[in-house]
């Protein structure tokens, strides 16, 4: 069975810094492309950010320059380190396989 957890969000200052991971397993992770994407109240779910099995890395404009994604093959465990967050970041983040299967998400919200 595939499962997906993320964590690590929370309420933050205009500014500041979130670290998410996302646990996987029921299937090879580090063989497919794992991606976060986000949906804010109201709003479609929004690709963030996709990495490859080959290390590659693919973001959306918005958070080019202030998003980094990784992940530990080993631990399994995709990660997506969040900076100079804005308010247009709040948002419900998610993980997703390359199949489209999305686990439990993580709140993030930004707000002083």
């Amino acid at each position: 069975e595939v499962q997906l957890q993320a964590s690590g969000g929370g309420l933050v200052q205009p500014g500041g810094s979130l670290r998410l991971a996302c646990a996987a397993s029921g299937f090879t992770f580090g063989s497919v492309s794992m991606s976060w994407v986000r949906q804010a109240p109201g709003k479609r779910p929004e690709w963030v950010s996709t990495m490859d099995p080959g290390s590659r890395r693919y973001y959306e404009d918005s958070v080019k320059g202030r998003f980094t994604i990784s992940r530990d093959n080993v631990k399994n465990t995709l990660y997506l380190q969040m900076n100079s967050l804005k308010p247009e970041d709040t948002a419900v983040y998610y993980c997703e396989t390359k199949d489209g299967f999305r686990g439990q998400g993580t709140q993030v919200t930004v707000s002083s």
